[in-house]
Parts: structure tokens; sequence; C-alpha cells
């Protein structure tokens, strides 16, 4: 067995499968990493998770290779928590909201520079999922004791991807040229923190300019195609 597919998780094995066609290859080795797919002389990296763990995986690979990271965002999710005491019975139910493209600049922090590569690109697979949960006491800190033991994919509902400034810039409302994150999120509905990030790795990737200051808050203007 390769080393990848050693404590590869549900979510991450049914994407590969989902993504993979009868000419790919699979579970490749490549300048010592273990790269998830090669299609059509394209190296794909799925994360289902943080961003920081293969940093350095993909600024490595980029140097050489044209590199695509295939990230998942649920748009519907069903969460199954496994019963206390036996851990076989379980109750299902819908988590409220579902995921937008925004949610990706969460992660994307982690090496917004990336976002400017021009062997770099992002894909996102807008999913319905299944997250299992169960019970550990000694983590009763985290969602009251209930802790992810996996995620399975439903169904893969729509994709989007990201290659070129461009397609960064149609993330930002079409009437706007000049504004604050604050600005940003009320216009999107998002949260402010998560609206502050995405100006970030806008900025990184020239898509945006900081320009100065309002309301003691910084002033962006969208930059020209």
């Amino acid at each position: 067995m390769m080393i990848g597919l050693l404590n590869e998780k549900p979510l991450h094995a049914s994407l590969k499968e989902w993504l993979a066609g009868p000419d790919d290859q699979v579970e490749v080795p490549v300048e010592g990493y273990v790269i998830d797919l090669i299609q059509n002389g394209q190296l794909l990296e799925i994360q289902t998770g943080n961003f920081a763990s293969i940093k350095t995986k993909l600024k490595s690979l980029i140097q050489k290779y044209p590199v695509r990271l295939i990230y998942p965002i649920p748009r519907e999710k069903w969460i199954i928590k496994l019963e206390k005491e036996t851990g076989s019975g379980s109750t299902r139910r819908k988590a409220p909201g579902k995921g937008r493209a925004e949610d990706l600049f969460r992660e994307m922090v982690s090496f917004p520079q990336l976002l400017a590569e021009p062997n770099f690109s992002l894909e996102v697979l807008f999913i319905s999922e299944e997250e299992v949960r169960r019970f550990d006491e000694n983590r009763a800190w985290r969602r009251r004791g209930w802790v992810i033991e996996e995620r399975r994919l439903l169904e893969v509902m729509d994709r989007q991807v990201f290659e070129t400034p461009a397609d960064w810039r149609a993330l930002l409302p079409e009437e706007f040229s000049e504004f604050t994150a604050r600005e940003l999120a009320a216009e999107l509905k998002i949260h402010l923190r998560l609206a502050q990030k995405m100006a970030y790795c806008l900025r990184k990737v020239g898509v945006i300019e900081r320009i100065g200051n309002k309301s003691r808050a910084y002033l962006y203007q969208v930059t020209e195609p």
C-alpha cells in the first residue's frame, strides 16, 4: 500500500475516486512527495483540512510543475452523532447554513502568495456530505465533547476553478471600486473576520490594493484587470 493511503480518510478517498479519469495516475511519487492524481500533466492535490500542513509541499512542487489544489466546501451537511454509550446507534440532522466560495479564505491565509504563482490553481468542489461525530469525554472543551470521527461524501453538487486574477476578482461585488473589510462583509453577508482574510489574500494576488484609511479601517481599491 502506498504511504499516502495509510491514513486516508473517507472524504479524501471519495473525492479522489470522483476526480480520477481512466487515464489518470493515482498516488504518484514526485520529488519526494506522494501526489493524489496526475491529470493531463497537472498535479492534483486534494486537501480536506488545514492548508498550512501542505504549504511546504505546494511551494516546492510549483517550482517545476503545474499544481491544482482541490478543496471541498460543504454546501449541504448532515451531522450524524453516534450514541454515547455504544457508539453504534445514531441520530442524523441537517446542519443550518451552507458553504460558499468565500469560505476558502479561512485556509488560504496560510499561503496567499501562492495565488499569484502561474503554476498554481485552486478548484473548489461544492459538496453534500455527512459528518460523523462521536463523544469523547476527554475532549469536552470541543463541541461539548463531540469530536469529528469522519466525513463522508454524498454528492459533488458544483465546482469552481480559480486560475487567474480575473477569477478571484469575480468574487467581489461588481459595483465595488473602493471599500473597507467591514463594507465587504456587509455586502457579501459574511463575518468581518472572514472579509478581512479575503481582503488580505486578494491584496497578495494583486486584485486589490490598499490606498489609505476610512473610519480607522484599511481602505482598498480594486485594481484594473
